[in-house]
């Protein structure tokens, strides 16, 4: 032990020397001249009183979801405020709004200081900020109104992605140009997880979002099915991977050090940590599909490099730790290293716990139930949450000029959100294995104990109530975090910039002898650049490419047909209240769940589902077989009021579903979409299409006319009834041939 730490100590010593040789090199090219220079605080400002202001609104709206498990009532009937309908907007919120601004904060003041630099452009840092906001308000507009193009993380419909990409593109054009420009040669760690973030969440988000637009906000994914599915997942894990993780690594990197007076533990460490990191992330997306109708081998993928990630994660949770050391008596005065020392454990228990939940035993415990919320949480107000306001706690009185205004307020802040995550996760955790119990047990006489479904939603009203609080503590953590801030701007001055000097790079560099393997790539941004995009690529390619390509993986069924245009237009009802929220539509291959539901969920059952709505919660029951299980009727009193058919319900009414028209201006043009895509209508059935909507509309509506239920047969309520009882029949009419 004493022996590792004199080699340790030598090397830093000598990585220490070597720097400062390449300082004296720089000086010594430019005749000791040195260059003076400005870093612009005022954008980092603009982020971080975004950062403060929307996650106080997502944390609002996310309450309100969650207080609406408690007490139902509170919808009211309202459209705009449904769980289906907020969930996405609490989701975008909290990583686009909350965290994405937080990026841009610790970026836009991190990467000029590494870089001994100013921003390239004032203009695009500008247009960075402003066009952020502006999707975040697109986002907060569309999504209540629903708008929503159902793909968990990224549900805002065509022109928002298009935006999203164009402010993208001019954060990276800003930061290459930056790095193209800067003073240091060598690009410290943080810079390197800043590039791979940029690279791989636009190619997610393009690739994600490949859509046919039907109309100014409505479009159908490119994919279908199986391959929407694994799309959909490749995004939607490694979002939480490059943008809820990645760009957090480069704050901790860089802000942790400089909180605690201490240099980054272990340089090597890091090393290993960036690549292992952003080469396995990208291949476990499967995970989140295991015994699901996706291929067993892309499954078995998924599984094998999950687990492995547990390693780099920890490297990276140990290196974050560890540079506390000689540090710690601070921790316990210190709010800002409170805060960091949570985020980083957070991180931890997440990156440990994501890699278990990949494997069979423990997803076909965990999967669908609320177990999987409480690991999100974790991450998300541990190490998402809390490594942001560690972060602004640090940074504020730096911008300002001068202390923190109560160091009392920000521990008590500290204790209250730590308190929250307890009182959000803890009950969660508790009502997953309840889920899972109650869903899987059977009787001595072999029967579901508790076949209806709704047995075990009224058995987790308790953890939904210390659930709601647990998120009233954290937000009250984050308005007293608010309060402590816009005080110690008020009591100090803003300091708009920053001078510095630094020499100019030198043309020529000269290696110096006993140079670090790794420092060659460091100095050379555009090959760094092209292997993180090689590093990143491989996954996704070898995963979907043999899913699109050989047919064997998605077998086709003959007894399935498209959509009806009503069905169609039911389905985007369906959609826009984001019903999938809390159904799945996946029947995993286990008794329990053929017994409650029906036969297991088959591949080509799925060829036309543009998008998918395979779920990823099960707040309901699944909904895969539910046609032809209830009459028209049932159907009719559950949207309008669900306790009529479910006492003790907490699903909210539809009242608006049957006062509002349907309609079917754009339905032509969804059948041509549907073509264009692959779905073998009849040619020129698009102007067919509204009259067999009528057709099969009247037919529905007489049926309930005659059970006492007066109804207009172009009413949305009718086009709902119409998917819902579509839902798996045309794999039960295979069966029934069969039988004959």
């Amino acid at each position: 032990m004493a022996e590792d730490n004199v080699n340790k100590a030598a090397e830093d010593k000598k990585e220490v020397s070597t720097d400062a040789a390449d300082v004296k090199r720089k000086v010594e090219g430019n005749s000791a001249k040195l260059e003076t220079f400005e870093y612009d605080n005022d954008i980092v400002r603009k982020f971080a009183i975004a950062t403060l202001v929307f996650g106080i609104v997502g944390m609002l709206v996310g309450l309100t979801a969650a207080l609406e498990f408690v007490f139902p009532e509170i919808n009211a009937g309202i459209p705009y405020i449904t769980f289906g309908r907020i969930r996405p907007l609490h989701t975008n919120a909290i990583i686009f709004a909350f965290v994405g601004n937080s990026i841009f904060t610790g970026v836009y003041y991190s990467m000029p200081r590494l870089l001994k630099t100013p921003m390239w452009s004032k203009k695009l840092s500008n247009f960075n900020f402003w066009g952020w906001q502006a999707i975040i308000l697109a986002a907060a507009i569309t999504l209540p109104l629903g708008f929503n193009s159902s793909k968990e993380y990224a549900e805002l419909e065509w022109p928002i992605d298009i935006a999203i990409a164009v402010v993208w593109v001019a954060f990276g054009v800003n930061m290459f140009m930056t790095i193209l420009n800067r003073r240091e040669r060598h690009l410290y760690v943080a810079i390197w997880f800043y590039i791979s973030t940029f690279l791989t969440v636009a190619m997610l988000h393009i690739v994600n979002n490949l859509e046919l637009p039907v109309s100014a906000f409505k479009s159908y994914s490119i994919f279908a099915g199986v391959q929407d599915a694994l799309v959909q997942w490749w995004y939607g894990h490694n979002a939480v991977a490059f943008f809820l993780t990645t760009p957090i690594l480069g704050l901790m990197y860089y802000f942790v050090p400089k909180a605690a007076n201490r240099p980054v533990y272990s340089y090597r460490l890091s090393i290993i940590h960036f690549w292992a990191l952003i080469f396995i992330y990208i291949w476990a997306g499967p995970h989140h599909l295991l015994y699901t109708a996706l291929p067993d081998w892309a499954q078995s993928l998924g599984t094998v490099f999950s687990i492995m990630l547990i390693f780099p994660s920890w490297g990276g949770m140990l290196n974050g730790l560890l540079t506390l050391r000689g540090a710690w008596d601070r921790v316990r005065e210190d709010p800002v290293l409170k805060f960091f020392v949570v985020a980083i454990t957070a991180y931890g228990m997440s990156t440990f716990e994501g890699p278990m939940l990949s494997t069979r035993s423990l997803n076909a415990i965990a999967h669908y139930t609320d177990w999987i919320p409480a690991h999100v949480h974790i991450g998300g107000l541990g190490w998402n949450g809390f490594m942001a306001f560690g972060m602004l706690y640090w940074l504020f009185p730096k911008m300002w000029g001068g202390k923190l205004w109560s160091t009392k307020m920000a521990n008590a802040h500290f204790w209250i959100g730590t308190l929250g995550i307890l009182f959000w996760a803890l009950p969660m955790y508790w009502a997953g294995w309840t889920q899972a119990s109650m869903w899987k047990q059977f009787t001595d006489e072999g029967i579901l104990a508790y076949p209806n479904f709704l047995e075990t939603v009224t058995q987790l009203a308790p953890m939904y109530g210390l659930r709601a609080i647990g998120g009233t503590l954290y937000l009250t953590g984050a308005i007293l975090g608010v309060i402590n801030l816009w005080k110690t701007a008020q009591k100090g001055s803003f300091i708009k910039t920053e001078t510095a000097q630094a020499p100019a790079l030198p043309k020529k560099y000269k290696k110096p002898k006993g140079e670090y393997w790794h420092r060659w790539i460091e100095r050379r941004p555009v090959q760094f650049f092209i292997l993180s995009l090689v590093a990143v690529v491989i996954g996704g390619v070898i995963e979907m490419v043999p899913t699109f390509l050989v047919k064997s993986n998605v077998p086709t069924i003959a007894s399935v047909k498209p959509y009806t245009p009503l069905e169609i237009e039911g389905r985007d009802i369906y959609i826009r209240e984001g019903c999938n929220n809390c159904h799945s539509q996946m029947i995993r291959p286990f008794r329990s769940e053929v017994v409650r539901y029906g036969d297991y969920s088959k591949a080509g059952e799925y060829v036309y589902d543009h998008p998918h709505l395979w779920g990823s919660k099960r707040t309901g029951p699944d909904l895969h077989r539910l046609g032809d299980k209830y009459p028209d009727s049932w159907h009719y009193r559950h949207m309008l009021d669900p306790e009529l058919t479910s006492p003790g319900s907490i699903m909210p009414p539809y009242p608006w579903l049957f006062e509002n028209d349907l309609d079917v201006s754009d339905t032509p043009d969804k059948i041509e979409a549907m073509q264009t895509l692959g779905v073998p209508y009849e040619e020129g059935y698009s102007q067919q299409a509204v009259n067999d909507l009528n057709r099969q509309a009247k037919e529905i509506a007489s049926g309930l006319t005659e059970e006492g239920y007066e109804v207009a047969h172009d009413k949305e309520i009718i086009a709902m009834i119409a998917y819902l009882q579509r839902l798996g029949t045309d794999i039960k009419a295979q069966d029934q041939q069969n039988e004959e």
